[in-house]
């Protein structure tokens, strides 16, 4: 299956009216992050594929309305944002695990046929107490929530997980040394521990497109999702368009 990822840039390969026939062939696509949601109600109503969305720690405007736990002084609320439809058409990833059942494909291992196994991680390194932002021992404890799950789709699959969608980095993949760009040490111990095939995440800018976009780390493929990627699953080749 073909895999459209996007983060962090509104990119006008995508946001044209020529993106159906150019990406006609995709089967699912992934937000990982610091996206506007009018973009992402964009690519789903164009390409009406399964999407799936984390937030960044920018356009977080709705982030309230799927953390109860978050609160926004009525006086801060447009108009928009007081209206709880919040529907987008795209499915919120964050700190959640899902079998995509639609998107069944036979495994290369077990030679069986599964469902995709998602697990999706919103929010970056803390740098200014914003919101979205966590401490390493935060992001531990979230990433610490989602075990159960793995573990049953281990017992069940035979592999804990196919795709890690994140916005944050690993440490010392891809990441940056000043405070905002630091990536999350506690997502490299999810890679060595659970083996996803890919993990998908925005927030490192690709001002230079020569920069590395995909590294490994132990069995995963890491890859860079900013403005546009997309993937093969389960072969791992990767192309800019």
């Amino acid at each position: 299956m073909k895999i459209l990822c996007v983060s962090d840039y509104v990119d006008p390969l995508i946001y044209n009216q020529n993106v159906k026939e150019t990406f006609s062939d995709v089967d699912l696509i992934l937000c990982a992050g610091d996206l506007p949601m009018d973009y992402i109600d964009f690519i789903v109503t164009v390409l009406n594929k399964p999407t799936y969305f984390i937030f960044g720690n920018h356009n977080l405007k709705e982030f309230h309305f799927y953390h109860s736990d978050v609160r926004i002084p009525a006086n801060q609320l447009t108009k928009v944002q007081s209206d709880n439809s919040c529907n987008h058409g795209a499915v919120y990833a964050g700190f959640r695990t899902f079998r995509i059942n639609d998107l069944n494909f036979t495994d290369p291992k077990t030679k069986k046929k599964r469902p995709l196994l998602l697990a999706g991680v919103s929010g970056s390194k803390r740098y200014n107490n914003g919101l979205c932002q966590y401490t390493e021992a935060q992001m531990k404890f979230k990433l610490f929530t989602l075990v159960p799950r793995l573990i049953f789709n281990k017992i069940k699959y035979g592999t804990f997980l196919d795709i890690f969608m994140t916005h944050a980095s690993p440490r010392h993949i891809h990441d940056h040394e000043d405070p905002c760009h630091i990536g999350f040490e506690c997502f490299n111990w999810f890679l060595e521990k659970f083996k996803p095939t890919y993990m998908i995440h925005g927030h490192i800018h690709l001002y230079d497109m020569r920069e590395e976009r995909a590294g490994h780390y132990y069995d995963t493929q890491v890859v860079n999702a900013y403005a546009h990627i997309v993937i093969d699953f389960p072969i791992a080749e990767i192309s800019d368009s």
